[in-house]
């Protein structure tokens, strides 16, 4: 996630600007994070539990401000925004496009790991 051109896809048109914004913030938190804590952080967002809280104080920062806590990851976690099967194959291909075979794989693994899981954590 490199970048937000994702962000410019069409078929995320549809989306609530607000759902994108907060996607935005987190993807610059993301960024912010070691290879090894992308996935406990992608994890701890979508509800399932791999040993990370996206509320915690330790390192978890909106894109645009240094303050730990923030209220994209809170408002991810607590569930005051959700998003459809549609709304979430878009993002998924929004993200995929122009990425190259390998990446393709290697995003398909961590979606693999993440639905698997969250299967185990209902």
């Amino acid at each position: 996630m490199s970048d937000n051109n994702w962000m410019n896809n069409p078929a995320l048109g549809s989306i609530d600007p607000a759902k994108l914004q907060m996607l935005s913030s987190l993807a610059g938190q993301a960024q912010k994070k070691d290879k090894s804590e992308v996935l406990p952080f992608l994890m701890a967002l979508s509800g399932g539990d791999a040993g990370a809280n996206p509320g915690d104080t330790a390192g978890c920062r909106a894109a645009d401000e240094d303050v730990p806590n923030s209220a994209a990851a809170n408002g991810a976690s607590s569930g005051s925004l959700s998003f459809s099967s549609d709304e979430t194959e878009a993002i998924i291909d929004a993200l995929k496009a122009g990425k190259s075979p390998q990446e393709i794989k290697k995003m398909d693994k961590i979606l693999s790991v993440m639905k698997k899981i969250k299967k185990e954590n209902p």
